[in-house]
């Protein structure tokens, strides 16, 4: 099945007129997506990311890394400066682990609890201040299908994805007396850049992308467009009564058990 597929969603064009919003991660992937998408609906963004280019018009860049609080502070500062504060956080950027438990040093593990857990924790804490102003204040962290589903060869990974779903249920717990929602999203495998070069390192490529393809039900990879939607889903400010939820965009994998296709 064709996994280059590209999502028009019929929604106004100005549904979030007034929204400012800061996706860490935005210049690749579902990142990039999501950017492209709340613009599309007309929210104010800036991106977060080591490398803030080829971003589209409009879009503030500040370079920023989830291992360093001073640049996530001092970027998340010049982001609010730029858009006259921050309503929404998107928390996207993150890095991948390949490998068994027994599999990466304690140098690996520390190095990628530190960005995706502890980077994470260090986004909302730099973002809370704006976000505590806001009447329409949202965060949706961006998890994955390895915290609710055990893959092979994940353990880092899905030790690192596993609890960001705990600490957003701690977030939506601690925030919601300000008035500040706390979601997540848990993709399934996407169609990204970083998923490229997985399957690169692969012996062999196409057997690889087709063995991903055939673990979701629906057939194919999640379009980045999918997952960024059910992001933007989350943060809307109409959806005042959803806070503590988690969002599966993964093709079925964590709720279905279909038949083997012939």
């Amino acid at each position: 099945m064709n996994d280059d597929i590209r999502f028009e969603v019929a929604m106004p064009a100005d549904e979030f007129a007034g929204i400012r919003a800061v996706v860490t991660g935005g210049a690749s992937g579902i990142g990039l997506a999501t950017v492209r998408e709340l613009r599309r609906r007309g929210a104010e963004v800036a991106v977060l990311d080591l490398r803030p280019e080829g971003l589209p018009d409009g879009v503030h860049g500040f370079a920023a890394d989830l291992a360093d609080r001073a640049t996530i502070v001092a970027a998340m500062d010049a982001a609010a400066a730029a858009m006259g504060g921050i309503d929404v956080l998107v928390n996207n950027a993150g890095m991948g682990a390949i490998g068994a438990v027994d599999d990466n040093s304690d140098e690996e593990w520390a190095r990628v609890l530190d960005i995706n857990v502890t980077g994470t924790a260090r986004a909302s804490a730099a973002a809370l201040p704006y976000l505590r102003d806001s009447p329409r204040a949202a965060i949706v962290n961006v998890s994955s299908i390895a915290a609710r589903n055990g893959l092979p060869d994940r353990a880092l990974y899905s030790a690192s994805k596993g609890a960001i779903l705990s600490l957003t249920l701690a977030m939506a717990t601690d925030h919601i007396v300000e008035g500040i929602r706390v979601n997540a999203v848990c993709p399934g495998t996407a169609d990204t850049p970083w998923i490229g070069r997985l399957l690169a390192q692969a012996a062999d490529p196409d057997a690889e992308r087709d063995a991903l393809r055939a673990r979701q039900p629906i057939g194919r990879l999640v379009a980045p467009e999918e997952i960024a939607s059910a992001i933007v889903h989350l943060a809307a400010p109409w959806n005042a009564s959803t806070t503590g939820a988690v969002l599966d965009v993964d093709g079925g994998v964590t709720a279905l058990r279909v038949r083997p296709r012939a």
